[in-house]
């Protein structure tokens, strides 16, 4: 690996991987998860209309493309953005990084249901079993001190509402033509999406730490870094991309521990490791050739998703 894309790789882990912990820093601050989520999407549109005009793409033009962008936009990055920040509310950006690690369970299981995965092996039936069995470890329901509740809940949905945008993404949306043009138009219809909360977003009483938080998860976590995984999966191929999955929850949890000093305990960390030896497991071995960037998304089995 060249040198340029180690560089891209590290920065890529970061920030991705410290999502969680601008959300968390925004909430602490003043911010609602209403204005982070507006905010957040639009900053990212600036940048990829940015990006985009600078490589010479243009928005798309049909009715119909931005019909499926608009359904895109809703599953991809409205609703899981909300949801992330109203699960920080009451939990760790660490514990909602690890959630997060589940994106490609949820995957799979959708593309069971919809008979777009068929004739399952048994090393990915047995990794999709493993992975749940390492979230039930970390919600630990039959404890008093278990996470299972309303905000992790939310966060699962986040992880699993990435799972249902890639699969209607896989389908609708296959024209690479024009990726960072088509992200930009997804995240225009993401912030029209998030707008409609605006009447219960609550009055701003944010200090300049939720700002920046903001700032950073908007231009660099939302709009930068959709740049660096594509330049990256370009240069290196979808396998390169992939090992940066699997660094983000293990970014997660390092930065709010030493950051926010939030307490994982050793039942966290464990099931943190058998949902990614269960997501390594469900990885089909064609992937690994044949991945391609999706719009504001990498591929299902390319990357664990980002925040």
């Amino acid at each position: 690996m060249s040198p340029a894309s180690t560089l891209r790789m590290t920065a890529l882990a970061l920030l991705w991987g410290s999502g969680f912990l601008w959300i968390k820093l925004a909430l602490d601050h003043g911010l609602s998860p209403a204005q982070i989520t507006i905010v957040r999407c639009a900053l990212g549109t600036a940048v990829l209309y940015g990006l985009a005009r600078t490589a010479g793409q243009r928005l798309p033009r049909s009715r119909a493309v931005w019909g499926r962008l608009t359904v895109a936009a809703l599953f991809c990055n409205a609703i899981p953005f909300a949801l992330f920040a109203v699960g920080e509310q009451h939990l760790d950006s660490g514990i909602a990084g690890v959630l997060n690690a589940t994106t490609p369970l949820w995957s799979l299981l959708i593309g069971l249901l919809l008979g777009t995965d068929r004739g399952l092996p048994p090393l990915r039936l047995t990794g999709l079993l493993v992975g749940f069995a390492g979230t039930v470890l970390i919600f630990a329901p039959w404890q008093r001190s278990g996470l299972l509740s309303w905000s992790a809940l939310a966060l699962l949905g986040a992880a699993a509402s990435y799972a249902v945008a890639f699969a209607y993404m896989a389908r609708k949306l296959t024209d690479k033509a024009a990726p960072m043009a088509m992200s930009a138009a997804q995240m225009v219809m993401a912030t029209g999406w998030t707008t409609l909360s605006i009447p219960v977003a609550g009055g701003v009483d944010a200090d300049l730490v939720a700002l920046a938080a903001v700032t950073v998860l908007g231009v660099l976590g939302t709009g930068v870094t959709f740049y660096l995984n594509y330049r990256l999966i370009a240069d290196e191929g979808p396998t390169a991309a992939a090992t940066v999955g699997y660094l983000l929850p293990v970014v997660s949890v390092g930065l709010g521990s030493v950051l926010l000093g939030e307490q994982v305990g050793i039942r966290v960390l464990v099931g943190m490791l058998v949902v990614l030896a269960g997501v390594a497991m469900t990885r089909p071995a064609g992937a690994r050739g044949t991945a391609r960037p999706a719009p504001t998304a990498p591929h299902p089995q390319t990357k664990l998703h980002a925040p």
